[in-house]
C-alpha cells in the first residue's frame, strides 16, 4: 500500500439511468491501466455490473467499488444504480465519499433523478462535480445542456474543459487553457470564469490576482479551489465520451489532482447520542487516533455469507484488530481485510483513514452501523438519511406449505441489503406484503428470493385495511346459558357502545355495581369484546373508536365460568355494534407529488377521478412542482405505473397515513355482502 491519507480519492458516479456511468468506468479504468480491455454492457462484460441480474438487464442494480491507482493516487470509485426504483442504495453509499460526480446525458439533459442527486449532495456538503457524458453523440447538445445545468444549479456550475473537433475531444480551461479553441464558447473566458470564481475565497491571491495581473498556476489555486468546492461555491463541469475515450484522460486528472481528498473534504456528519440529545462529534482523518469505521454497503450470499463494505473515517484497521459494532460489549475479530474491484477481491493488511475495504462473514454488520476500538466512540452514528419511502407494496405467500421460516428469513436478508425495502405484516388479513419504490424494485426483489434464495412466492394486490365504527350509542344484551351435564355454563351481560372520536382508539369501562358481575370475570367480558374488536361485526375489519361500558349482569354461584362471561361479553357487543349504525372506514393518504411543472395540470384531472382532494401546490427551482393532495388508499394501491405514464417517468410520490373516513355507501355495502363470518360469529 504506497499511498496516504492524502493520497486517496472518493468519488461516486450518480445520475439517471442511461447516462452512461458503467460504460465511464470501463473507459476510466483501461485508461488508468487497471484493465486490459473495455467490457460491454451487452456481453455482460463490465468490472462493475457483474451480478446476473445485472447483466440480464443491462443496468446497474446495486453499487459496485472499484478500486485502482493512478499517478501516485489511490482513487476508489463507486458506481451506483440509475434507476429512481433503487435510489435508496445509491444514497446510502454516498455516505462514503468526499465527492460526488453527477453523470449527466448530452442528449437528454437533466431530469428529475438529476436534481434529487444534486439537492442531496448539496445538503449533505459533498462536493459536487457533473461530468456531461455522450458529447460524441450526433443528438448531443453540449452548448445547451451546459446553459440547462446553469440555470438549474446556479452559475457556480463552471466548465473546467469544453467539447472541441465535433465533441471527438475536448480542450482543457483550466491547468492548459491556451490549447485549441473549443466548439461552443471561449477557452479564455472559461479560465477566467474558473480563476474568479476561486480567488473570491482568498483575498491575498485576490490582490495578486488583481494588481499585478498575474496569470494563477493550479498549484497556487489549489487550496482555494478545494474550499469552493467543499462550500459549493464551484461545482465544475467536465465533457467526455465514454465510448470513443474523449475527455477520459482529462476526468482521471481532474480526480487525481482537484477533487479533494479526505483531509480535504467537509466531514462527515457524526454523532453521538440518540435523538434530540444527540451532539455533533468530530472525527478526524488521523491514523494514530481511535478507530471509526461506517458500514454503508452489505450483501448477502448463501455461499459467502455477509459481506461488509466499510469506509475508515478516523484511525487505523489492521488484519487481527478487534472492533466493536455499534455499543456491542462483545468486539469482533477482523480475520480478513478486503480491497473490492467489482466482483474482484485482494486481501489488503491495514486500511488507514480514507480507505475503502470489506469485511467477509460477520454476522454483526449490519447497514449504517458503526465500528470503534474503543468504549469511548460508543452511542457514535451518521447524521441519519432521509431515505425516500417504499410506496408500492405487494402481498406475498410462499409456493410451498412449510416455507413461512425461510421466506421470512430471506426477506429479513433483503431489508438488511436495501434501505428501501419495507416488510409489513398485516394481522387481521393475516397477510405479508413487501414494499418498494416501484414495478422494477419489487421485480428484482422477487426474482432475487428465486434465484438466490430458492424461494418463490405468489402475489397479489394488498388488501386495504378498512376499519370498523359506530355513529351513535346503543345498548347490547347477552345471555348465555350451556347445561351439557353437570356443572354448566351462565353468564349475563348488559353494556352500551359510544363513539369516540376519530383515531381515538378503544376504552373499557367497568360500571357494574353490587357485585351483578363478579369481579373476577370483568376480564373476561372484556376478552370476549376485544374478541370483536380484532374480527370486526359487520364486514370482518377491526373496529375503533368505540368506548364500551359494562353496567349490569348476573351470575350463577356454581356455573358462571370465565368462558362463559367471554362469550356473553362478545355476543352482547355484536348486538350493541350492529344497533349502534356501524359504518366500514377506509385509510386516506396524505400525498405529495413531485414532478414536471408542465405535468400538474394532467396530474390534478387524475387524481379528482380518484376522490381525490387537492390541498395545495408550489412551485420548486428546475421547473418542477409539488403537488399535496388526500386520496383514498383504494383508490391509489397501483398508483406508481399511472404516475409515470403522466409523468414521463420523471415524478415521485411520498405518502403517509392521514386519518380514516366513512367508505361510500354503495363500497360499504359490497363489502359487507363480501364477508363470511365464521359459525361462532352468526
Amino acid at each position: 500500500m504506497g499511498y496516504t491519507t492524502q493520497g486517496i480519492r472518493n468519488v461516486a458516479l450518480a445520475g439517471a439511468a442511461g447516462a452512461g456511468k458503467t460504460l465511464l468506468l470501463e473507459a476510466l479504468l483501461l485508461n488508468a491501466g487497471a484493465i486490459r480491455s473495455k467490457g460491454s454492457l451487452q456481453r455482460g462484460t463490465t468490472v462493475s455490473d457483474f451480478d446476473p441480474q445485472e447483466k440480464r438487464l443491462q443496468h446497474s442494480l446495486d453499487p459496485a467499488l472499484c478500486g485502482f491507482d493512478y499517478d501516485a493516487t489511490h482513487i476508489n470509485l463507486i458506481d451506483t444504480p440509475g434507476y429512481p426504483d433503487f435510489l435508496g442504495r445509491t444514497l446510502s453509499v454516498l455516505e462514503a465519499v468526499e465527492a460526488v460526480a453527477i453523470v449527466v446525458s448530452a442528449v437528454n439533459g437533466i431530469d428529475t433523478l438529476t436534481q434529487r442527486l444534486m439537492d442531496f449532495a448539496r445538503d449533505r456538503e459533498l462536493c459536487r462535480l457533473i461530468v456531461v457524458n455522450k458529447i460524441d453523440s450526433p443528438d448531443a447538445e453540449t452548448a445547451a445542456v451546459l446553459e440547462e445545468l446553469r440555470a438549474t444549479f446556479g452559475p457556480e456550475c463552471l466548465p473546467l474543459n469544453l467539447p472541441a473537433d465535433g465533441g471527438q475531444s475536448v480542450v482543457d480551461c483550466f491547468f492548459q487553457p491556451d490549447g485549441k479553441s473549443a466548439d461552443f464558447s471561449s477557452v479564455a473566458a472559461a479560465h477566467t470564469q474558473i480563476v474568479d470564481q476561486v480567488v473570491e475565497l482568498d483575498e491575498q491571491l485576490m490582490a495578486v490576482y488583481l494588481e499585478q495581473g498575474e496569470a494563477l498556476s493550479p498549484e497556487q489555486l489549489h487550496n482555494p479551489f478545494e474550499q469552493a468546492l467543499r462550500e459549493g461555491h464551484l461545482v465544475p463541469v467536465c465533457f467526455v465520451s465514454a465510448e470513443t475515450g474523449a475527455g477520459v484522460p482529462e476526468l482521471l486528472r481532474i480526480f487525481a489532482r482537484l477533487m479533494p481528498n479526505p483531509t480535504e473534504g467537509n466531514p462527515p456528519p457524526f454523532l453521538k447520542g440518540a435523538g434530540e440529545a444527540a451532539q455533533r462529534v468530530q472525527v478526524t482523518p488521523d491514523p494514530g487516533r481511535h478507530v471509526v469505521a461506517h458500514v454503508f454497503k452489505t450483501s448477502i450470499d448463501p455461499y459467502v455469507g455477509k459481506l461488509g463494505v466499510l469506509r475508515v473515517h478516523q484511525g487505523t484497521v489492521r488484519q487481527g484488530s478487534q472492533l466493536y459494532v455499534g455499543d456491542a460489549r462483545k468486539p469482533i475479530k477482523i480475520a480478513h481485510l478486503l480491497r473490492l474491484t467489482g466482483k474482484d477481491t485482494t486481501e489488503m493488511p491495514q486500511a488507514i483513514p480514507g480507505d475503502i475495504c470489506a469485511i467477509a462473514k460477520v454476522e454483526e454488520l449490519h447497514l449504517d452501523a458503526v465500528l470503534h476500538d474503543s468504549h469511548d466512540e460508543d452511542q457514535y452514528h451518521l447524521k441519519p438519511v432521509s431515505f425516500p419511502p417504499p410506496m408500492l407494496g405487494i402481498a406475498i405467500e410462499p409456493e410451498r406449505r412449510g416455507d413461512e421460516q425461510r421466506l421470512a428469513d430471506t426477506l429479513h436478508k433483503l431489508m438488511a441489503e436495501d434501505p428501501c425495502v419495507r416488510i409489513e405484516h398485516h394481522a387481521a388479513v393475516n397477510e405479508t406484503v413487501i414494499y418498494g419504490m416501484g414495478e422494477l424494485h419489487l421485480r428484482v426483489l422477487l426474482e432475487r428470493m428465486a434465484e438466490r434464495y430458492g424461494v418463490h412466492v405468489k402475489t397479489h394486490t394488498p388488501s386495504v385495511p378498512y376499519r370498523e365504527t359506530i355513529t351513535r350509542p346503543a345498548d347490547g344484551h347477552c345471555r348465555h346459558k350451556k347445561q351439557t351435564g353437570g356443572a354448566g355454563q351462565f353468564g349475563e351481560v348488559f353494556l352500551r357502545v359510544e363513539a369516540l372520536g376519530r383515531g381515538e382508539g378503544f376504552e373499557f369501562v367497568d360500571e357494574v355495581v353490587g357485585g351483578a358481575i363478579p369481579g373476577q370475570f370483568i376480564p373476561a367480558v372484556e376478552k370476549g369484546v376485544r374478541q370483536v374488536l380484532s374480527e370486526g361485526a359487520v364486514a370482518g375489519f377491526p373496529l375503533q373508536d368505540i368506548r364500551v361500558t359494562v353496567y349490569d349482569g348476573k351470575h350463577h354461584p356454581v356455573d358462571s365460568k370465565e368462558v362463559a362471561f367471554a362469550s356473553a361479553g362478545r355476543k352482547a357487543f355484536l348486538d350493541a355494534v350492529r344497533k349502534a349504525g356501524p359504518i366500514v372506514l377506509e385509510p386516506v393518504m396524505r400525498m405529495e407529488i413531485t414532478a414536471p411543472a408542465t405535468s400538474i395540470g394532467d396530474l390534478t384531472g387524475d387524481l379528482a377521478t380518484r376522490r381525490a382532494r387537492i390541498s395545495g401546490n408550489s412551485t420548486l427551482p428546475g421547473r418542477r412542482a409539488t403537488l399535496q393532495a388526500l386520496v383514498p388508499l383504494a383508490e391509489i394501491s397501483e398508483y406508481q405505473s399511472r404516475l409515470k405514464a403522466l409523468t414521463g417517468g420523471e415524478g415521485a410520490y411520498a405518502m403517509e397515513l392521514s386519518h380514516y373516513d366513512p367508505v361510500p355507501a354503495r363500497r360499504q355495502h359490497q363489502l359487507v355482502q363480501a364477508w363470511r363470518p365464521g359459525p361462532e360469529e352468526e
